[in-house]
């Protein structure tokens, strides 16, 4: 059995990083089995689906490098879904129900005052032909309720083991809208039967709903999907996650927080696991630690300080030609290797670089604290051309000439010649600053 997996998002809002994991969870599981990963999009909620939400969904996955072998939308198979509905409801397990939303809040509240679960009493089984009529006459049109057997629903979870649902304890789950539109509840189904999902990999907020599908996979004739249901991801504070709201969104993370792709991958496939987070620079190495066993029923919380340290790690890791399109986007054009081995120890993200670029190729104004000893430090300077040494052997004679030593050596030349107290090795940004630079900064002038 080939395994097929899918990500299925409605177009409804920005992802969010809880969205996002669960995307990311299914690709490593499909890519761990070499199986196929299909992008759906529920998009049958008309009024909120947005063509920039769809679009935004594929452009999160894309610079994640959570690329899909198939993809599918709902909205193109409505008649599918219609060909469905028409059968369960020749086969009796679809039935009209004709209570306002007003009357079913009424009854929904009613049980819960009396501790009763708030359980469809289908009340709309024990209505004759004329009683449909007349409601029909008064205007009222029909959702449909699927009938639910009331048998036990078990099935082995890959991340909660063991979950067995009474079927008597299960409400009948409205499928058809008034407006004859299909819910999710029935969409989901048609779709992971007719394109042969066999794992179906998704947040602790459908198990219920699973308990229900279940019934109708066996319903419509599909095969049942292993199912994993993932804890839900939260913030740093315990609280959830929505991406009508923004939060946490991935273009966010990408486009204000200037976030690496494989610092979220990294964090997201190892939260809520027994593996230590540490920095990988490719998909490949988070599908050959891959696991779904490892995933804990702990609730995992995203903390955005750990998202930047962890960013900061994999930006020290990188090599140039992974971040020169970044750099060039940033208006460095010319920025090289040498810059980037020489900077990016210093960085959390790669917009910062923008900072040591104007160290090293625009004028700075130095702070020359101690004019004698800088003095005494330009007329040791070395003849160019300098490399990863010249900054030893300069520093080394400054040392011999003054008696000079320690912080009382090095933070004036660092004040001076970056104007800053702090920042990457000196070895290395003293051949990018080059001499004429140097030797105007350590005079005390801007250059």
């Amino acid at each position: 059995m080939s395994v097929a997996v899918r990500f299925a998002p409605s177009p409804t809002g920005l992802l969010h990083v809880g969205n996002v994991r669960l995307a990311l969870v299914n690709w490593l599981f499909a890519h761990k089995a070499g199986g196929n990963f299909l992008l759906r999009l529920d998009d049958t909620d008309e009024e909120r689906s947005k063509p920039e939400y769809a679009e935004g969904i594929e452009r999160d996955l894309t610079w994640l490098g959570l690329t899909w072998d198939r993809f599918a939308r709902e909205s193109d198979r409505y008649g599918r879904y219609d060909a469905v509905a028409a059968a369960l409801k020749a086969s009796g397990r679809l039935y009209p129900c004709y209570e306002t939303p007003e009357e079913l809040n009424l009854k929904r509240a009613s049980l819960v005052s009396q501790g009763r679960p708030p359980i469809y009493d289908r009340a709309a089984l024990r209505l004759s032909d004329a009683d449909r009529a007349r409601l029909e006459s008064e205007g009222r049109k029909p959702h449909w309720r699927f009938k639910l057997e009331h048998k036990p629903v078990e099935w082995t979870d890959l991340v909660r083991g063991p979950v067995h649902f009474e079927g008597s304890a299960l409400s009948d789950p409205v499928l058809i809208r008034e407006d004859g539109r299909p819910l999710y509840t029935l969409t989901s189904v048609v779709d992971d039967a007719d394109l042969a999902i066999t794992h179906v990999i998704r947040g602790e907020d459908h198990v219920a709903n699973t308990a229900v599908q279940i019934q109708i996979f066996e319903a419509v004739g599909g095969a049942i999907p292993v199912f994993a249901h993932l804890p839900l991801l939260t913030d740093a504070t315990g609280q959830g996650l929505s991406k009508r709201l923004g939060s946490l969104s991935v273009a966010s993370l990408r486009e204000e927080e200037g976030i690496e792709p494989m610092a979220l991958a990294s964090l997201l496939a190892k939260l809520g696991t027994s593996d230590a987070i540490e920095p990988r620079l490719t998909l490949d190495e988070l599908v050959a630690e891959f696991d779904i066993a490892k995933v804990s029923r702990a609730t995992p919380k995203f903390d955005p300080e750990e998202l930047l340290r962890l960013n900061a790690r994999i930006l020290h890791l990188l090599p140039f030609e992974r971040v020169s399109g970044e750099l060039a986007a940033l208006g460095l054009d010319d920025a090289d290797a040498a810059f980037w081995e020489a900077v990016r120890p210093n960085l959390s993200r790669v917009a910062e670089a923008r900072d040591w670029w104007a160290v090293t190729h625009a004028p700075v104004a130095p702070a020359a604290d101690d004019p004698a000893f800088l003095a005494e430090a330009a007329a040791l300077l070395p003849d160019e051309p300098w490399d990863l040494s010249t900054w030893g052997t300069w520093t080394g004679a400054v040392k011999a000439k003054t008696g000079r030593k320690g912080k009382d050596l090095f933070l004036p030349l660092r004040r001076a010649l970056t104007g800053r107290d702090h920042g990457p090795e000196l070895k290395n940004l003293l051949p990018l600053i080059g001499r004429t630079r140097a030797q105007k900064r350590l005079a005390g002038e801007t250059a």
